[in-house]
């Protein structure tokens, strides 16, 4: 049976409901974690594959996450999966991104119905695989957390694993676990976390027998389908933009080796139904660990291409067949191993996503922000004994918009995470937390004023190692049209200024002070009504003064 053989309606309700078990299998996953990075603040993502490896559902969990999910099913798909396997990947250079996402692949064969037709699938045949991504809090490595910021090699950030059955024919291969938890310092939490990856794809091919005894083979045609109709939507939308090369330059500030600048370039070109994104002109891979695999790269790509293109259009592999991506190996954005890579999923990923929405903001200055805070303020703090790893990323200013101010005080870009509630990350660490504010006067004016940056200070009650991974403390965040930049950030360590990547060990009562950057303006601040900047003032976002 064809795609053409499903009318739009049924197409709709086989669409939602394989976003459903996409969805599902997430509430699964943060229901049943027990850290507080999963279950509090959501670091972590679910899709539906089909048997071809191509994404057929996923949930609206982290955008880093979900766009360098298929080189992981592609990945498990070289090793010849077999129905009942569940493999487990963190490699960034074998379809991971870096090494605390850890990715669990299941080959799903759910039992057809009688009634099925042959089409449907017989006994133990795959018919998809689930995919689970969560950031562990620990995966080994040189320092708490696996997020050191003077790492060199990947070997220093922690367990690398390629893909391998944790699970074959069904049955939990206890070596494999027993080998990967002697290799973190928190293997407790690491079990349950693994467990509750496990249940999301169980829980997936449970949805997907239900699906395929109430549907038959029409399920397998609408696989196709919806793949179909995202792609048509997308290059139509891609059909609408104005053709030609648009061209933007960023920079990291320094690699955590080194505090110089790496250059990061783009040209994209859009020509007809399809786009194209080249970092030729790119920096080398660094020797620090801001190198990004080129899945994250993609992964940053897809997300702008998402952003400027319709937010309705139903987010699949259709949504990614229109757009290329190339970047020289053995450069920032596909470097070659041993390659340290830790940061480049979380602060390179963001740079690469300022500089694609800053090109394009040429070709559509209407659908284009500001640039946000630009980085995710990573904040890691753990004991060397194994005591306990907390992670956290901060959320900070989002860039203003051609039409309405920026909101403040989120994540942006490439992760949408929550933050951990006061209570529980007090409860479960022995940390202690002595502000939590937004900033005034840290959003970029303009005729639409850029979102605020937070201030989160935490004591540490224990000796500990901090890490911290953060960018925008010496490039602010721009404005466009005329809006002015948002404020720089900060990293203090009982009041001392560090650097934007720094590890240090302290002893029990350090407060570590994280103040993220203010969103950039949107358009000429003499534009901005009387009425807007009294608003301002009765909020708090700017002094009063101003």
């Amino acid at each position: 049976m064809s795609d053409d053989d499903i009318d739009p309606v049924e197409l709709e309700i086989l669409r939602n409901q394989l976003e459903s078990v996409a969805e599902e299998m997430g509430q699964v996953l943060i229901r049943g974690a027990y850290s507080p990075n999963i279950k509090e603040r959501r670091d972590c993502s679910t899709a539906l594959f089909d048997a071809e490896g191509r994404m057929v559902a996923q949930a609206e969990h982290i955008p880093v996450h979900l766009g360098a999910m298929p080189e992981a099913v592609r990945a498990v798909l070289e090793r010849d999966p077999e129905p009942g396997d569940t493999f487990v990947v963190n490699d960034p250079f074998a379809g991971g991104t870096h090494l605390p996402d850890v990715t669990l692949v299941s080959a799903l064969a759910p039992s057809p119905p009688a009634s099925a037709s042959a089409d449907a699938g017989g006994e133990g045949e795959i018919l998809g695989y689930a995919v689970s991504r969560a950031h562990h809090a620990d995966v080994g490595g040189m320092s708490p957390g696996s997020m050191p910021a003077g790492a060199r090699e990947i070997y220093q950030e922690g367990l690398r694993l390629p893909p391998v059955r944790l699970v074959a024919g069904g049955e939990v291969r206890e070596d494999v676990r027993d080998l990967l938890l002697a290799n973190v310092r928190t293997p407790d939490e690491r079990r349950a976390d693994l467990r509750a990856q496990m249940a999301a794809n169980d829980r997936a091919e449970e949805r997907l027998g239900e699906l395929l005894a109430d549907h038959g083979d029409r399920l397998l045609a609408a696989f196709d389908a919806v793949i179909e109709y995202s792609r048509e939507r997308v290059e139509s939308e891609l059909a609408d933009l104005p053709d030609g090369e648009y061209g933007a330059r960023d920079f990291l500030e320094g690699d955590g080796i080194s505090d110089d600048d790496v250059p990061i370039e783009t040209t994209v070109t859009i020509d007809g139904s399809s786009l194209a994104v080249d970092f030729a002109g790119t920096a080398e891979q660094v020797a620090g660990n801001l190198n990004a695999p080129l899945s994250v790269a993609k992964s940053a790509v897809y997300f702008v291409v998402r952003c400027v293109t319709d937010p309705e259009i139903p987010p699949n592999h259709g949504c990614y067949a229109p757009v290329s991506v190339s970047a020289p190996e053995g450069s920032l954005l596909n470097p070659n191993p041993p390659a340290a890579v830790v940061g480049g999923n979380v602060e390179t990923s963001q740079r690469v996503t300022d500089a694609v929405f800053r090109a394009l903001a040429d070709a559509v200055p209407d659908r284009v922000p500001a640039e946000g805070q630009g980085t995710m303020n990573n904040l890691i703090i753990g004991s060397r004994d194994g005591g306990f790893t907390y992670y956290e990323t901060i959320g900070g200013g989002f860039g203003a918009r051609p039409t309405k101010d920026g909101m403040d005080g989120v994540q942006v870009g490439m992760t949408n995470t929550l933050n951990t509630p006061v209570e529980a990350l007090e409860a479960e660490y022995p940390l202690r937390v002595e502000r939590y504010a937004l900033r005034p006067d840290s959003g970029g004016d303009g005729r639409y004023r850029g979102g605020l940056g937070l201030e989160r200070s935490v004591t540490v009650e224990r000796d500990a190692t901090v890490s911290l991974l953060t960018e925008r403390r010496r490039h602010a965040p721009k404005g466009l049209d005329g809006g002015e930049s948002g404020t720089l950030g900060e990293n203090r360590i009982d009041g001392e200024r560090v650097g934007a990547k720094t590890t240090r060990d302290v002893s029990a009562g350090t407060t570590v002070t994280v103040l993220t950057p203010g969103g950039g303006g949107h358009g000429d601040p003499t534009d901005r009504d009387a009425d807007a900047r009294e608003r301002d003032r009765a909020d708090g976002k700017v002094s009063d003064g101003e």
